[in-house]
């Protein structure tokens, strides 16, 4: 894992730079707690803070190759590569003499055998930057779907990069400035690729190449979803696809420091932690340790709603108990997810007013809990994006609008209505259903579809290519930001390429082959689950439904409303945000509450300068 910074400059000594670039690798100290690394030139800094987690002793970095004594290549790499003892051994084969036993010399390696090429062969989620001191030339590669984020800032005679916005803004060079656009983008719940809300900072595309050298800055994508003819039967797509995880879980067991599962109870995540549980058990290395957030009272006082029909820790329990697995809940309660630093270290994080509130500082603090025991955890997201299994996949009125279907579903209109307490000229200066509406075509023109696909089959991939493109990295972003600030690893095995790939060409028929969502999944994992959890239907990621928590952030919003010199007053109407305090809980009340107590901080402790 870990977080990576840099600056490439063409026109300046970086060598007498060191306290900048010190500066830029120090703010990525939660994602590398375990050793820091600053490699500097006449015209780049490399820096690198790392979390162990592979070759503990073997992996320092920036790492640099060389040859008599000779520099060939220098990196700085955040992730994992899952195939790289496969790598290793070709690259022995040809040649190649390794130090150490890490993915990071492969890694190394693997770009003075192939050079720009050898994101081609890698299995993993990553983020990295080379630089060449051959040529002068940079190289930053981020994983095929954007598991690890990559930022950079392209300055006049070069760039800043990082893992995070913050260690791109750490350096004087990196304004922060909101324009209109950079504020539909934060607001309008879609995620568009490249796009880093701030003026003139960028994200690394998934599977995006981006080249710096004294020409300027080029990008080239490597890798994108493809559209191919699946001529495989039912029995075949099932057997396939558990072969798939079979091979992908077993990879990402592989850890030199404390692994875990995160477990939810319902099917994704069930099916990660009882292959885990059994394929630690055939190799055996002992059972796994999983863990569960839950909310005080929330089982107890449950209340059904849009989204969620049942809690999760009874099926969690049963799960743990079916599995084998030593599983441990993690209770939260208002106080807690309340509590001013912790909401601090969110937005932190985040280095965004996101506004989902507890739901970001329940993830936080679960993963800060899990990180005393387990230095590297499993995940089930992306399962749904990948098989189908989100409410409005199966909702024929939502997949027949002409929008981004979570924007078209009741279960989130409170996260699409986040302007609502925001100046009446400013609502219509944004037009965010026209930003979303330009945003939908331009993702929807990306699609590839095959020669003669129709109808339902037709829109049904489209669907899919929203959210494995567009949603998918909301999700991804959250959950790396919130592990991350606590120096702990999350994997995804649903996000391999390979996987993503086979189930995209599925056709929707077989994705829903017995008349559910998630067929595939299920099948596949039929041997794994109890019945019960089997054929749970989807509950997504829990929110608080204590009256407390909802005061709370009343009385905070309340405070704010009292300071006058609020950068927030610029944008937010303050009679709106007055009545919308004293409006009954509703989950728009929520999410609006949110929205504003965020952006007050995040302009505040940011010095964000608005240029609407």
């Amino acid at each position: 894992m870990c977080g990576i910074a840099g600056w490439v400059d063409f026109e300046r000594d970086l060598r007498r730079e060191r306290q900048t670039a010190q500066e830029m690798t120090g703010t990525m100290a939660c994602r590398g707690p375990d050793d820091e690394g600053l490699w500097l030139a006449p015209h780049a800094a490399i820096g690198h803070r790392r979390l162990a987690i592979i070759d503990l002793a073997g992996g320092r970095q920036p790492m640099v190759a060389e040859e008599e004594g000779r520099e060939l290549a220098v990196l700085t790499y955040s992730g994992e590569i899952y195939n790289f003892e496969e790598l290793r051994a070709e690259l022995s084969s040809r040649g190649h003499v390794f130090r150490t036993r890490s993915d990071t010399e492969v890694l190394l390696r693997s770009y003075l055998e192939w050079g720009e090429d050898l994101a081609e062969h890698l299995n993993g989620m990553y983020a990295f930057a080379i630089w060449d001191p051959r040529a002068e030339r940079l190289l930053l590669v981020r994983d095929r779907m954007g598991i690890k984020p990559l930022y950079y800032y392209p300055t006049e005679h070069g760039v800043l990069f990082g893992s995070e916005p913050k260690a791109v803004l750490a350096n004087p060079l990196a304004s922060r400035v909101l324009d209109l656009e950079g504020l539909r983008e934060l607001l309008a719940f879609v995620k568009t690729p490249e796009h880093g809300v701030l003026s003139g900072l960028y994200e690394v595309r998934p599977g995006q190449i981006v080249l710096v050298d004294r020409d300027g800055l080029v990008k080239r994508r490597y890798w994108r979803l493809e559209s191919r003819e699946h001529s495989d039967d039912v029995a075949t797509t099932v057997k396939t696809v558990r072969e798939l995880l079979d091979d992908i879980v077993a990879r990402q067991l592989i850890s030199d420091v404390p692994l875990c599962a995160l477990l939810s109870g319902g099917l994704d995540s069930s099916m990660i932690t009882s292959l885990a549980a059994r394929l630690l058990r055939e190799q055996g290395l002992g059972t796994v340790r999983s863990f569960s957030v839950d909310f005080a009272g929330y089982t107890e006082n449950f209340k059904p709603d849009l989204t969620r029909s049942t809690p999760d820790t009874p099926y969690v329990h049963e799960l743990a108990r079916f599995a084998g697995a030593d599983h441990s809940d993690i209770v939260l309660d208002s106080a807690a997810l309340m509590d001013r630093e912790v909401r601090a270290a969110v937005l932190r994080a985040r280095d965004l007013p996101m506004g989902i509130g507890d739901m970001d500082t329940s993830l936080y603090l679960l993963f800060k809990a899990i990180r005393e025991h387990s230095t590297v955890a499993l995940s089930g997201e992306s399962a749904d994006e990948v098989f189908g299994g989100y409410r409005w996949f199966h909702d024929p009125e939502t997949v027949s609008a002409e929008m981004f279907p979570w924007l078209a579903s009741p279960a989130l209109s409170a996260h699409a209505g986040a302007e609502r307490l925001f100046h009446d000229d400013l609502q219509r200066q944004l037009d965010l259903s026209g930003y979303r509406e330009e945003r939908y075509r331009e993702a929807l023109a990306e699609v590839p579809h095959l020669p003669g696909e129709s109808g339902h089959e037709r829109r049904m991939r489209e669907i899919g290519y929203l959210h494995l493109t567009r949603f998918v990295q909301v999700l991804l972003d959250r959950k790396d930001r919130m592990s991350m600030a606590n120096g702990l690893e999350v994997r995804v095995p649903f996000c391999d390429h390979r996987l993503v790939e086979y189930v995209f060409n599925a056709p929707w028929s077989l994705k829903t082959f017995d008349g559910r969502e998630k067929s595939l999944l299920r099948a596949a994992s039929a041997d794994l689950l109890p019945e019960s959890i089997l054929q749970r239907v989807k509950s997504p990621y829990p929110a608080t439904q204590d009256p407390a928590y909802d005061e709370g952030l009343r009385e905070r919003a309340r405070e704010l409303l009292d300071i006058a010199d609020s950068p927030a007053a610029r944008l937010v109407d303050w009679d709106k945000a007055r009545a919308t305090v004293e409006e009954p809980a509703s989950p728009e009340t929520r999410a609006a509450l949110e929205r504003f107590v965020q952006l007050h901080h995040w302009l505040s402790r940011y010095r964000v300068d608005l240029a609407l």
